[in-house]
């Protein structure tokens, strides 16, 4: 399930910015990349493990991707749009958490439901919980791992945890890897959907691959439990690959 129209803001060094423009066109997304006069592009460096999960480990320098400010949204981002996603790192400056609150704002003024993942259960306890869930009202899908649903809640079972959190979002699904995924809507027990079996090579972008398929699966009709299952099978197609990019047309990978 693809997207026809995908549109991304990010702020990049001028040290790669024409890459970046270049990479994310031939990928079919509309870039709209603000140039960091002082801050390098972001880099990721992704340490795989060789066991049979092929699990990793981050080593991240956030550069200009955290420097995002509300100077660098524009509600013109919102023409023609059905959904708007935001990553949860965005909540982790001043600046760009700034950005996220204005960004969704707009959304909620023209009626454009508005997603999350929260990015990562160690950037939640810098952040707090409670800070994270007060954002979080506004959202009507929430996108949490396993392990963060847990930590936003403080339940120790996911199916406890998902049903919770979907008390306050309407829709929350969390992802499980080999477990599938859990769909909770509304406080009701959560459905799981199972995984699309795969041998694991590099977990690398799997959880993103899962939500890209989700939140397009959901704007071709389908309801949260069949993009649930898509979003499973482009996650199973992820972690075959080594690296956290997607196969792109005339680009060696």
């Amino acid at each position: 399930t693809g997207c026809a129209d995908v549109r991304l803001l990010g702020r990049v060094g001028a040290d790669s910015a024409a890459w970046h423009e270049r990479e994310l066109a031939a990928a079919g997304v509309r870039p709209r990349l603000v140039v960091d006069p002082a801050a390098a592009t972001g880099t990721v460096i992704c340490l795989v493990d060789t066991g049979a999960a092929a699990e990793r480990t981050f080593l991240t320098d956030s550069g200009a991707s955290l420097r995002l400010e509300p100077a660098d949204w524009s509600d013109a981002l919102l023409d023609g749009v059905a959904r708007l996603h935001l990553s949860g790192y965005l909540l982790f400056t001043e600046p760009s958490r700034e950005l996220a609150e204005t960004a969704l704002v707009a959304a909620r003024a023209r009626g454009v439901p508005v997603s999350l993942d929260p990015a990562s259960a160690g950037f939640l306890v810098r952040l707090g919980v409670d800070r994270f869930l007060a954002f979080a009202e506004g959202l009507d899908v929430l996108l949490p791992s396993r392990d963060e649903a847990c930590l936003l809640t403080g339940l120790p079972d996911p199916v406890d945890a998902a049903a919770k959190l979907s008390r306050l979002v309407p829709l929350v699904v969390a992802k499980a890897g080999a477990d599938g995924a859990l769909v909770a809507r509304s406080g009701s027990a959560p459905v799981r959907v199972p995984a699309t079996p795969a041998v694991p090579r590099d977990t690398t972008g799997a959880g993103d691959a899962f939500t890209g398929a989700f939140l397009a699966s959901l704007l071709a009709g389908a309801d949260p439990e069949g993009a649930a299952a898509r979003g499973c099978r482009a996650g199973a197609e992820a972690v075959q690959r080594v690296g956290g990019r997607p196969p792109c047309a005339g680009r060696a990978d």
